[in-house]
């Protein structure tokens, strides 16, 4: 029950925040977040798959998790990140080079020590390149999205 609790109150947490975001800051940076929610979907089907990790509660607890995980704080976080950072490229970088490290490290070190999960076949020097090689993907999937799918108001009159 306890559990349960937690994981609605990382939700709603994360949640209540977006209230707070601009509606066109939403509506421009949802399909990023979407892109790279499902991404980070793919990566925990391929680390579940392949061993990577393992993660208390068997194969129902780890749904539970990683689902709470990226739609929540992370699906959230993205959002806002975007937000702030976005057409400040070394702000953008910076900002996921000392986010990716802190997740890496102490944050997962963390968890660890909770018992919610165990990285089994990979070392956390693996977390932190991957967050940071998909932060650098999304940015670019948002140059390009902006670039080739966002109507200019000289093009629309």
């Amino acid at each position: 029950m306890l559990t349960f609790v937690i994981r609605c109150g990382l939700i709603l947490l994360s949640w209540s925040t977006v209230f707070l975001l601009p509606k066109s800051s939403f509506r421009k940076f949802l399909p990023v977040t979407i892109f790279s929610t499902a991404v980070l979907l793919v990566e925990d089907m391929i680390g579940r798959t392949y061993k990577l990790w393992k993660v208390k509660g068997g194969k129902r607890g780890a749904t539970n998790n990683a689902l709470t995980f990226i739609f929540g704080p992370f699906f959230v976080a993205n959002l806002w990140t975007f937000h702030f950072a976005y057409g400040r490229f070394w702000v953008y970088t910076i900002f996921n080079l000392l986010v990716d490290l802190i997740f890496a490290y102490p944050l997962h070190y963390f968890l660890d020590k909770l018992g919610l999960y165990k990285l089994k076949k990979v070392k956390p020097i693996f977390l932190f390149y991957t967050a940071f090689i998909y932060s650098m993907l999304n940015y670019g999937f948002q140059m390009f999205f902006d670039k080739n799918f966002i109507v200019k108001e000289k093009d629309h009159k």
